[in-house]
């Protein structure tokens, strides 16, 4: 699974990193928390976590623009029948929400897709066809439950750690995502449609395999123009682009236990432990057990 990731860019980064040609990240969009988000969406997040408002990259055909402009909302191509997709930034709730879903709350258990069932399970089959997006990331936590250590209430002591890419690219985490529209609401309500989004996972590689049996799909440079595509929407294709990549794109780290809380947050929540802080660890790289 990735229930959590860090996100430290700015919005600008994104932007040429990424050659985005709209950015709608100063749009209001619906949020489903209680409270305010803290870091306020958009901003850098180094603890992302689901149900959060949260930068994600997709390319669409724009909306047919006012009569009389003829411009599209990135400020360049006509809109037409033949206008090209414009690759966007935008802010979209973490928790895909099907379009016939009866209520929003179905989010909550759909962070994740199974790549393996992709193109099997209804909530997805359509979005993958049609809809797919990249999160931007610098990397993602998981949990390893240790094999020997427990906690105070006599539980397996869970270890958090920090997986990015080794080679310092961005780590392009490949996601779909949907619309749904609030039945409850006027049309002119500007809460009326809410946008989300879900993370793709597969069967994570050797080494990461001793942190968590899963792992997002990371979409290498190369990939991404395809994989944002509109026009792509073969079963086949999409079977390629999410199929198992070479193992060793990754480094992982164990990290402290502050990032547990969703409200903890800072780059203070990358810093490597020291071997002396590991308790029952199970170390990725040789499957070594530190600290008892």
């Amino acid at each position: 699974m990735c229930g959590r990731y860090a996100a430290s860019k700015s919005t600008d980064e994104l932007v040429e990193e990424l050659e985005i040609e709209a950015d709608h990240t100063a749009e209001p969009v619906r949020s489903m928390l209680k409270r305010p988000q803290q870091p306020p969406a958009g901003d850098p997040d180094y603890n992302v976590a689901p149900s959060k408002n949260a930068r994600v990259v997709l390319e669409r055909v724009p909306r047919a623009a006012p009569a009389g402009d003829g411009i599209s909302p990135a400020g360049r191509e006509p809109v037409g029948p033949d206008a090209p997709p414009v690759r966007q930034l935008r802010l979209m709730t973490w928790g895909l929400v099907p379009s016939w879903a009866k209520d929003p709350g179905v989010g909550s258990r759909m962070t994740n897709a199974r790549a393996e069932t992709l193109l099997d399970k209804p909530a997805f089959r359509k979005a993958a066809l049609a809809r797919r997006l990249i999160v931007p990331a610098d990397g993602w936590y998981e949990w390893q439950v240790s094999p020997t250590a427990t906690d105070a209430k006599g539980k397996p002591r869970k270890q958090p750690f920090f997986m990015h890419r080794r080679d310092g690219d961005l780590t392009a985490l490949a996601g779909l995502y949907e619309f749904w529209r609030d039945p409850d609401r006027a049309a002119d309500d500007p809460d009326a449609w809410l946008t989300t989004f879900t993370i793709i996972t597969g069967v994570a590689e050797p080494g990461l395999e001793r942190i968590h049996d899963r792992q997002p799909l990371v979409l290498d440079r190369a990939d991404w123009a395809a994989w944002l595509d509109p026009d792509l929407t073969g079963a086949e294709a999409i079977r390629q682009l999410v199929a198992p990549r070479e193992p060793g794109r990754f480094d992982a780290y164990p990290i402290g236990r502050d990032v547990g809380s969703s409200q903890a947050n800072g780059p203070g929540l990358l810093r490597p432990l020291e071997r002396t802080e590991l308790v029952g660890v199970v170390d990725p790289a040789t499957g070594e057990v530190i600290g008892g």
